[in-house]
């Protein structure tokens, strides 16, 4: 199966190229990512200077959940006033370039991996509060945690989607994250229920699976959204909610990096397979199709004899 690409392609290729030597050149170009983020690339000032900016729907409430200290954390010194009609650029001088390749490299993938930095924020946030909510559990039993120990925190929602969103709750032994999911068609429902299906089976079945998160599948609310507002019960079946249950063992400083990069393309992977996975069938479909009428063809006789009739009823063969 596919495994996308966590930073954008387009933008580490163009950045390579600049930062390879290659002569200063006039940049302006728009780069469309998933979930409806845009990026655009220019050199507006001069040609080595050049400008990114980031469009992100839901780019308020990521700075809500700290996005705005993430991001100043990995582009501090590159950071200018956001571009009009984007919601936060940074500017590389290519004549100021780190002298250590290695350096180059890191600068070039930290900016291909703006729009998964932005979107990190409250995954880190949620991080973060289990890492407290689990010290503060430590104090004390099951029984006399205090409420706020004993619920885990809030639940943010981050909709970067026009219908779709994704939910985030720390707890003080896990983290959840909740994607709901659009179905326009009944078959892409029953194709998504076989595709997660698999994740089930294929952690119970592999011994180097077992370890992942579990993945639950629903079409009503799952009980952590209960009291979260604004969420619409759809009576055609069409949301769906995909939950994830980040256990201890994934939150650890050394691997949440990697889990928050795997579990933001989630979404795109998953419905990438289903449109696969209904062309393949589609395809196979074609084929035994073209496969019968060849059959068909060779079981014709070549010099076929029909006969006719005429009005009268006299009966004559045509070749």
């Amino acid at each position: 199966m596919l495994l996308l690409d966590y930073e954008n392609v387009l933008i580490r290729s163009l950045l390579t190229e600049r930062f390879s030597g290659a002569p200063p050149a006039s940049v302006d170009q728009i780069v469309s990512d998933f979930d409806g983020v845009t990026f655009h690339l220019s050199t507006p000032e001069t040609k080595t200077k050049i400008l990114i900016s980031i469009n992100v729907k839901c780019f308020r409430e990521l700075v809500q959940y700290g996005a705005q200290q993430v991001l100043e954390r990995e582009y501090g010194p590159y950071i200018v006033a956001p571009e009009p009609g984007y919601d936060f650029s940074v500017q590389i001088d290519l004549e100021e370039l780190p002298d250590d390749q290695a350096a180059r490299e890191d600068l070039i993938m930290r900016l291909a991996l703006l729009k998964r930095n932005a979107m990190a924020a409250p995954f880190e946030k949620a991080f973060d509060e289990f890492a407290q909510l689990a010290e503060e559990a430590s104090r004390y039993t099951s029984e006399s945690a205090p409420a706020g120990v004993a619920e885990g925190g809030e639940v943010m929602a981050v909709h970067y989607r026009e219908e779709e969103a994704i939910y985030i709750k720390a707890s003080h032994d896990r983290v959840t994250v909740i994607f709901s999911t659009i179905f326009r068609e009944e078959t892409d429902r029953i194709f998504g229920k076989v595709f997660l299906q698999e994740f089930v089976d294929a952690r119970r079945r592999v011994l180097t699976l077992q370890n992942a998160p579990q993945v639950l599948f629903r079409n009503d609310r799952p009980l952590e959204l209960a009291g979260v507002p604004g969420l619409e019960d759809a009576g055609d079946g069409q949301i769906s909610y995909i939950t994830f249950v980040l256990f201890p063992r994934h939150l650890t400083p050394q691997r949440r990096h990697e889990n928050i990069s795997h579990i933001q393309t989630f979404r795109d992977y998953f419905h990438y397979h289903i449109k696969a996975s209904k062309a393949y069938i589609h395809t196979r479909m074609r084929k035994r199709t073209a496969d019968f009428l060849q059959v068909l063809n060779r079981a014709r006789p070549e010099n076929e004899e029909r006969e006719r009739k005429t009005a009268s009823g006299r009966s004559f063969r045509v070749q």
